[in-house]
């Protein structure tokens, strides 16, 4: 999403965990993006980030909460810290990092929220994550009712499997990478999984003033795997 909004002629804020992997990312994006350091479910990071872009350019005109974890866990092996971790970075994270920046967003701002489509689907093992995509769905449904007359639009971005390397991480603590894929690319109509920049001009769109009428909404990017 940040190469393609970079590309879009966007100044982008990039924001996470790992210094090693912004500086990467960084090095792709080129001079009109900046990274900072800091984990989404501390608020006080959250803080900083928005400081920051305040400082250095006085609003945003579009926020993506992208950030999520998910992890294999069936029901009668869930552990109260694997719900915590789940929560806190796919529910909490995304609160508080719409809250914090609203008072940066401009009119007709646009703030899109990565869901997923086992946010409507059963997923074996898989049932926490899918809650918490869940509550970030009625998440943009709410919103776009508390932000109505500001022109700020909540929108939902749900990707089907896509070939990210966390994507492909998680899969392989199962020992049984190929199959996952496999057994995705069977039940999607197109045939195969999704390209991260397919779900990166999806979020142009929803970015951009060509989605002007659309608030509370969700989007599918999957092939057409939760659509059937």
């Amino acid at each position: 999403m940040a190469t393609r909004f970079v590309a879009e002629g966007a100044f982008v804020y990039i924001f996470g965990r790992r210094q090693d992997a912004l500086d990467a990312a960084l090095n792709e994006l080129g001079p009109n993006a900046r990274g900072i350091r800091g984990d989404i479910t501390n608020l006080e990071h959250l803080d900083h980030l928005f400081q920051t872009v305040r400082a250095e350019k006085d609003g945003i005109d579009v926020l993506v909460a992208n950030a999520g974890v998910g992890d294999f866990a069936p029901l009668g092996q869930i552990t109260p810290e694997h719900y915590a971790r789940t929560f806190d970075v796919n529910v909490k994270g995304t609160l508080f990092t719409v809250q914090k920046a609203l008072p940066l967003l401009r009119p007709g701002a646009s703030v899109i929220l990565t869901g997923s489509t086992v946010g409507v689907m059963g997923t074996p093992a898989m049932s926490v994550y899918s809650a918490s995509k869940a509550a970030v769905r009625n998440f943009a449904r709410s919103w776009a009712l508390d932000l109505k007359g500001t022109g700020v639009r909540v929108n939902v971005l749900s990707p089907g499997a896509t070939e990210t390397q966390k994507v492909m991480d998680l899969f392989a603590t199962t020992g049984m990478e190929d199959e996952i894929v496999a057994g995705f690319i069977e039940k999607t109509p197109l045939g195969r999984i999704g390209d991260p920049s397919e779900t990166a001009a999806v979020a142009a769109f929803l970015a951009s003033d060509d989605s002007s009428y659309m608030t509370g909404g969700e989007v599918f990017v999957d092939g057409g795997y939760a659509q059937i």
